[in-house]
C-alpha cells in the first residue's frame, strides 16, 4: 500500500471509529428527513397555537411555566409512539421529582387529522402509570398543520408520512421555565438519573449534552438497586482501542522518520 494510501485511510477509521458517520455538507449543515435536529439554547415561538385534551386552544410557549419535559407522537401510532410513552411514564412514576409541581410534561400529536379526543383517551391510558403523581401536570395537545409545524422545525422533530403511516424517531425534549430548549433524550427507554438530572438542568437553564453523553457511557445503571457502576469492561476496551491506535500512528511516524533519514544520508 502507498503511504499516501496509509495517510489517507487512517483518519478517515479512527473518525468513524469514534464520531460515528455523519451525512453532512460542505457548509456544515446538515439534512435530516426524519430524525431530531437538536436545537439548544433556542427558544420556543411565542406563536404556536395548539388544543389540549378538554378541548381548549392553548399558547404552547404560555403554558410552560416550569421545566418540562415534551414529545411528540401521534396517538394511532402503531410503531415506537406507544413504548416512547411507556418510557416517560416510567420516568414519571420512578423519580422524585413530583409532576405538576416541579416540572410539567406535554405531549404533541404531530398528526394534523387527530382530534383533542383522541388525546383525552390516551391521557386517560398514561396517568393510570404514573399512580401517586399529579395527572393535571401532563398535558396532552393536538393541532393543525400549520401550528404542528411551528413546534416541530423549533424543536427539530423531523418526520415523514409514507406507506399510510409516519416514519420518526422517539425522543424527549427539555424545555427551561421560560422556553428554551435545553436537551434531548433520544429513544424509547429513560434512565432515572438522567430524566431527573436533565429536568434539574432545564429549571437552571442549562444545556450540556455532551459530559451526560460521557458519563453514560462509563458508567452502568442498574435498574435493581437504581444505583450507577462503573463499567469496567467497556471503559478497558475504549482505552486498549485508543492505545492501539496510538502505537501505531508512534509506528507510521517512526517508520517515516527512519526512511526520511535514511534517504538523507
Amino acid at each position: 500500500m502507498k503511504k499516501t494510501s496509509i495517510w489517507f485511510i487512517l483518519p478517515v477509521m479512527l473518525s468513524v471509529m469514534f464520531f460515528g458517520s455523519v451525512s453532512a455538507y460542505a457548509d456544515g449543515t446538515q439534512k435530516i428527513e426524519v430524525g431530531i435536529t437538536e436545537h439548544l439554547d433556542e427558544y420556543l415561538p411565542s406563536d404556536i397555537l395548539l388544543t389540549d385534551h378538554t378541548g381548549k386552544l392553548v399558547n404552547l410557549k404560555q403554558i410552560i411555566n416550569k421545566p418540562t419535559v415534551l414529545c411528540f407522537v401521534y396517538y394511532r401510532c402503531p410503531g415506537i409512539c406507544s413504548p416512547l410513552m411507556n418510557g416517560l411514564a416510567e420516568s414519571i412514576a420512578s423519580t422524585d421529582l413530583v409532576l405538576g409541581k416541579d416540572y410539567q410534561a406535554i405531549t404533541i400529536s404531530f398528526d394534523s387529522r387527530e382530534t383533542y379526543g383522541l388525546g383525552q383517551k390516551k391521557r386517560e391510558t398514561y396517568l393510570k402509570k404514573i399512580k401517586g403523581q399529579d395527572g393535571s401536570g401532563w398535558t396532552f395537545l393536538t393541532g393543525d398543520s400549520a401550528n404542528i409545524a411551528k413546534a416541530t422545525q423549533a424543536l427539530g422533530f423531523g418526520y415523514k408520512f409514507e406507506n399510510n403511516e409516519f416514519m420518526h424517531e422517539g425522543a424527549l425534549m427539555m424545555i427551561s421555565p421560560d422556553g428554551k430548549i435545553t436537551r434531548y433524550l433520544k429513544g424509547i427507554s429513560f434512565v432515572p438519573f438522567e430524566f431527573k438530572l436533565a429536568l434539574i438542568e432545564a429549571s437552571e437553564g442549562k444545556s450540556a449534552p455532551t459530559i451526560i453523553k460521557v458519563l453514560k457511557y462509563c458508567y452502568s445503571y442498574d435498574r435493581k438497586t437504581e444505583s450507577y457502576s462503573l463499567d469496567v469492561t467497556r471503559i478497558t476496551a475504549t482505552m486498549t482501542l485508543i492505545f492501539a491506535f496510538t502505537l501505531l500512528i508512534y509506528l507510521l511516524i517512526r517508520g517515516r522518520k527512519r526512511k526520511l533519514k535514511s534517504a538523507n544520508q
